[in-house]
């Protein structure tokens, strides 16, 4: 199948090598052609250090690559899969499917990233996103790893399910495509949580009860914009939320621990060198959820403390301090 890789940061690139490990025709669009001739010539990404890149995987800055293509992958980071959808739209048409791998919510539209693309590209032909615990790292050396093929239309699932699926690459399906890409976007935010407590001095029991009632916010929020509670107990929901929140991988993590340790949210983000998916998500999940009524504290101290300066260590009693509850009332997934 001729295939299109939409970004050239590490989770773009690794998955462009999980499609060409599979048989297909692969080609890495890089944003700037530089970058492109730079990876052409070295044959790795300095975002995906010691994968070397196999001569067989094609690498450009020309969006003229996008002819032809049956399957395109679109890995931009979140606050720039508006404008690539606009670019890329006259090159595809109505029988190629178009894959979702950027996780995050629109600023002040609240859209996810299908629904982005879908209104950047007309819906000219179907989108899937792609999701789950997958840490570019990984995938890029081959090691297990599970993800889940999101949409309505059950063929474009399927048709995505079957080109990345292989012996390291796991691929499950599922209709709820709101559901999968809530919990993508929002893990971030808890992720972005869980290292600032870590850099706050708190350890397990403090980061199991940030995860744990997380989860009852992204749940929360999930059901009431029509996802499914399966689904945020499930790879996409529960499986992305612990790998994001518990590894150095994270990048969302590692900059939380450096603001959890005192430093400001711009350095901390520009220390750890690349997209920190949460910084954005939290501002358009706290926008979201207070413009549907949906309660959703951890993510609201976060946004205060990301973007209105209110420091880490006081909004720790504001939490622990709010009134008691029974947990299996609204509970997250069971």
């Amino acid at each position: 199948m001729r295939t299109v890789v939409l970004g050239s940061g590490g989770w773009g690139t690794a998955l462009a090598l999980v499609l060409l490990d599979n048989g297909h025709d692969v080609t890495l669009w890089c944003r700037t052609p530089a970058k492109a001739e730079e990876m052409a010539r070295t044959r790795e990404n300095p975002l995906l250090k010691g994968v070397p890149l196999p001569e067989g995987l094609n690498i450009t800055g020309d969006l003229a690559c996008l002819e032809g293509a049956e399957l395109v992958v679109s890995a931009p980071p979140s606050f720039a899969v508006r404008e690539t959808g606009g670019r890329i739209a006259p090159y595809l048409r109505p029988d190629s499917v178009l894959v979702t791998v950027s996780k995050g919510i629109e600023r002040d539209t609240n859209l996810r990233m299908s629904q982005i693309l879908r209104e950047a590209t007309q819906g000219v032909c179907p989108v899937v996103a792609l999701s789950g615990p997958s840490h570019a790292e990984e995938v890029g050396l081959r090691l297990p790893t599970g993800c889940v093929a999101a949409c309505p239309e059950r063929d474009a699932a399927r048709l995505v399910q079957s080109a990345f699926m292989n012996d390291c690459f796991r691929v499950y399906t599922s209709y709820d495509i709101v559901g999968v890409e809530l919990a993508a976007a929002l893990k971030n935010v808890i992720a972005l949580s869980c290292g600032i407590c870590a850099g706050l001095g708190f350890q397990d029991n403090t980061k199991a009860l940030l995860m744990t009632r997380a989860m009852a916010e992204i749940t929360r929020l999930g059901e009431h914009m029509g996802g499914q509670r399966r689904t945020f107990g499930g790879l996409a929901g529960m499986g992305d939320l612990i790998v994001t929140c518990t590894s150095i991988h994270s990048r969302n993590n590692r900059a939380g621990i450096l603001i959890g340790q005192g430093k400001g949210v711009r350095q901390a983000m520009e220390e750890v060198g690349a997209v920190v998916e949460g910084y954005y998500a939290a501002e358009s999940v706290c926008q979201l959820a207070e413009r549907e009524g949906v309660e959703m504290p951890i993510c609201r101290c976060a946004y205060e403390v990301l973007y209105q300066g209110k420091q880490a260590r006081d909004v720790v009693p504001e939490l622990m301090g709010r009134a008691g509850k029974d947990e299996l009332l609204g509970t997250a997934w069971l």
